[in-house]
């Protein structure tokens, strides 16, 4: 409307307020967080019960250059261009540990020559944005509804009940569409079924009475795609939470480093959409491709950690010591590519290669 407000309407609608109604009230009306699009307003319907029932949301339009997923997309492709211009030799290249975090000013000369440092300090700019939002996230203490929690184990029996139905109806789906995959996308398949009982070790494995870090109310599905990209900055969108997931897990305190999995599944996947949109642009071997995909990976993500760890230490947002931020990481990292491996497989089943390669990095680590 007059090219200054947005009004969104819910394709599904929930005898409850929408999450993206209460989040982005709570953000701007409450909190102020600038990189968000304001709420301006929105409709519900109050029903017989008195439940809230969100129909659409208002709020303002922020001129933008499209979303992250294209910016990425657009900024990779030349990096793996580079690697026949600067004739860059990837078994040469320097890895680092995606676990630990690398500062920008750390990641050696090689890496910064194939990537540059624009891409680098773009990634930065989004962890501290991400940081912040979690900052704001974390800061409330008078409305329950968004007032941090310690974990326990009501949250520990609610994760794993969700977590191991989810990993037994992936192994089904793995087990009756073998036949669609190929090449490393086939051996990847092989080696979750044989190690299936490693993963759902895995999952079962999470003490509550080990974590000292505080659950939040989180975006819950973000990624790439629900990032605007402005002229020097990223504004966070659509806080409606997973799609499969009903209304009340949705409102779940989660730890923020959830939110930080989704993303950097998200770069995972537009490393290797990169390759599989363009491979007849680079003159490598898919192999060769896929190993410098891994190093790529691990340096945005060392380097986002990084500054990520850092903004949100710094307020006193509490993500837990060293060891217990790595376990929740990678237990995240792992529920998200179980989560992707159902719909890759129904939809596309070449891309399916994307979480199994996730799910092997983490039990191979």
């Amino acid at each position: 409307y007059n090219d200054q407000f947005v009004l969104k309407f819910f394709r599904r609608i929930f005898a409850d307020k929408n999450p993206d109604y209460e989040m982005r009230r709570f953000l701007t009306e409450v909190k102020d967080f600038k990189n968000t699009p304001a709420y301006q307003g929105s409709i519900n319907i109050i029903d017989a019960d008195k439940d809230y029932v969100t129909i659409a949301l208002l709020q303002k339009l922020v001129p933008n250059q499209g979303d992250a997923w294209d910016y990425m997309l657009k900024e990779l492709h030349q990096v793996f261009l580079n690697l026949d211009a600067k004739h860059i030799s990837v078994g040469a290249l320097p890895i680092v540990d995606r676990f630990e975090g690398t500062e920008v000013q750390n990641v050696g000369p090689e890496i910064i020559d194939w990537v540059g440092l624009n891409l680098f300090q773009k990634v930065v700019l989004m962890a501290t944005r991400t940081a912040e939002m979690h900052i704001v996230l974390g800061s409330e203490f008078e409305d329950n509804s968004f007032t941090p929690n310690h974990f326990n184990g009501d949250y520990e029996v609610w994760l794993k009940n969700r977590l191991i139905y989810q990993f037994q109806n992936r192994i089904n789906t793995i087990e009756n569409n073998m036949h669609k995959l190929e090449g490393m996308a086939l051996e990847l398949a092989q080696e979750f079924l044989e190690k299936k009982n490693i993963i759902r070790k895995k999952i079962a494995n999470f003490d509550w009475t080990k974590l000292k870090g505080e659950r939040i109310r989180v975006h819950g599905d973000y990624h790439l795609g629900q990032i605007l990209v402005t002229d020097d900055d990223f504004f966070i969108l659509d806080y409606e939470g997973e799609p499969e997931s009903t209304i009340r897990d949705r409102k779940v305190k989660q730890p923020p480093l959830k939110d930080v999995a989704g993303l950097f599944r998200s770069f995972h996947y537009a490393i290797y959409a990169t390759v599989f949109n363009n491979s007849e642009s680079y003159q490598r071997s898919q192999s060769e491709l896929f190993e410098a995909a891994e190093v790529l990976y691990s340096y945005l993500t060392s380097v986002f950690l990084e500054e990520y760890t850092k903004v949100v230490q710094n307020a006193n947002l509490n993500i837990g010591y060293h060891q217990e931020r790595v376990f929740i990481l990678k237990y995240c990292l792992l529920e998200k590519a179980v989560y992707e491996i159902g719909y890759e497989l129904n939809s596309r089943p070449r891309w399916a290669l994307i979480p199994l390669k996730g799910i092997s990095n983490i039990i191979n680590h």
